[in-house]
């Protein structure tokens, strides 16, 4: 059977949702194609379990640096089912009425390209009029290390769903799902080594970023072994990953934390001329060049691989879709990003060292995050950094990275600084009210001089 929409959405993650939403509630007709679970990796697999793993150790340490609180320990078995409520059981029925309140057709089943603006699924072969909008995500990376494959690793889809509690657990690793994770679990009971092959852990953020993460994650009992890269991995009753400096670890479970690939290998792309496999890459209106209909947002198209960017993506594609002149103003590398570990780290923007390799005329100032009146009361005593990167041709913040205790609803100022480019003039009259944390923007533009 054929039928015809305005716009056909391919994959119902967060992107896919909001694209398809947004264009709906303006009066299109809209299909959206998923053959897995409605709402995607966030929702099920990734951010809502992580962070419903990850909030009662934020919790728990945040109360013990209060006098006068009784703090007792961490309840592994209500974590877990609070964590299975957050993702509903991994039961997507209850996205279904968002979707039907938008008069949007969910289709299951396998979406793929079957020619200009036609998707077929299975049978079925749906016609976008307008636009076909391609939003499939990406999978876990497991890399072919000796015998990683044949071990069974946790991906990321297992890390954060997993029903008990392993006694030791290896991670192989140091980014953003590494460090979460090795959080998590160590504070779920795990023996957690986390294996990293770079000099720092989270290396894409500031040096003093990785090291207060790492002081954190030692602290609560996490091995940790930098520069060193896993050679081979063997399960035999337990898991044994061999590494490069001749050293051996064993383990009752592995972690593969190497990164995402996207989901573009069997979705038709060859069908209108296309190579299949890669992102799928896109201008800043979220079309694939040469092609007016066709438009990829989220993860499939590597720009920034996160949930909020693919949201921000979602929304411009369907404005350019309905006949908008839109062009992406925050993207790649510098975009809003928290890793809940605790330190927490928010950042935004360029690092010093990113600003500089751009040619930029960059200075970096710096406080203690927690050094204020606020910090009294939230972030007692916890480590804790905050910097602005600034371009000081321009006089505006280009980037900034905050560190510490709850810190994640600290960065939407930052990230209106940045992608506004606010001068600091200005940011000068923005009074910080009292006795908030807040007064830490107070404290970065005097210890800029201003």
């Amino acid at each position: 059977m054929e039928r015809e929409f305005d716009v056909v959405v391919i994959g119902a993650g967060v992107a896919g949702e909001v694209c398809a939403g947004r264009l709906a509630e303006r009066g299109l007709s809209v299909a959206v194609v998923e053959d897995r679970l409605v709402g995607g990796e966030c929702s099920f697999y990734a951010c809502m379990p992580s962070k419903a793993l990850l909030r009662p150790v934020e919790l728990l340490n945040e109360a013990r640096r209060v006098p006068g609180l009784v703090v007792g320990d961490l309840d592994t078995r209500a974590v877990l089912k609070r964590r299975d409520e957050v993702i509903s059981h991994l039961d997507d029925s209850g996205q279904l009425p968002w979707l039907e309140e938008r008069d949007i057709e969910l289709v299951r089943g396998r979406g793929r390209l079957d020619g200009e603006r036609r998707v077929r699924v299975g049978e079925d072969v749906l016609v976008g009029r307008r636009a076909v909008v391609v939003a499939t995500g990406s999978t876990p990376l497991v890399p072919p290390i000796d015998g990683l494959a044949d071990a069974h690793p946790w991906t990321n889809i297992e890390a954060t769903t997993a029903t008990s509690v392993p006694t030791r657990l290896a991670i192989l690793g140091g980014g953003v799902v590494g460090v979460e994770m090795a959080q998590a679990w160590s504070a779920l009971g795990s023996f957690v080594t986390l294996v990293h092959r770079g000099d720092r852990l989270i290396e894409r953020e500031e040096p003093f970023a990785s090291e207060q993460v790492a002081d954190g994650l030692r602290e609560s009992g996490v091995e940790i072994r930098l520069a060193a890269s896993a050679t081979r991995v063997s399960r035999n009753g337990v898991v044994r990953v061999s590494l490069d400096d001749g050293s051996e670890l064993e383990a009752d479970q592995v972690l593969a934390a190497f990164g995402r690939h996207p989901t573009s290998d069997d979705i038709g792309l060859e069908t209108v001329g296309l190579e299949p496999g890669g992102f799928l890459r896109v201008d800043d209106a979220l079309r694939v060049p040469g092609f007016d209909w066709l438009y990829a947002v989220g993860d499939v198209n590597g720009r920034a691989l996160l949930t909020h960017m693919g949201k921000y993506q979602a929304r411009l594609a369907a404005d350019a879709i309905m006949g908008r002149d839109v062009a992406i103003r925050s993207d790649g590398a510098r975009s809003p990003r928290v890793i809940f570990t605790d330190p927490q780290v928010g950042a935004v923007g360029h690092t010093l060292a990113a600003a500089q390799e751009a040619g930029l005329r960059a200075r970096a100032v710096d406080v203690e995050t927690s050094g204020n009146a606020g910090g009294s009361f939230v972030g007692r005593a916890a480590a804790g950094t905050s910097r602005l990167v600034v371009d000081e041709e321009r006089r505006v913040i280009v980037g900034a990275t905050i560190t510490g205790s709850e810190v994640q609803e600290a960065l939407h100022a930052a990230t209106i600084a940045v992608v506004a480019a606010v001068p600091l003039d200005d940011l000068w009259h923005a009074v910080p009210s009292f006795p908030t944390r807040s007064e830490l923007w107070l404290k970065l533009l005097e210890a800029y001089g201003l």
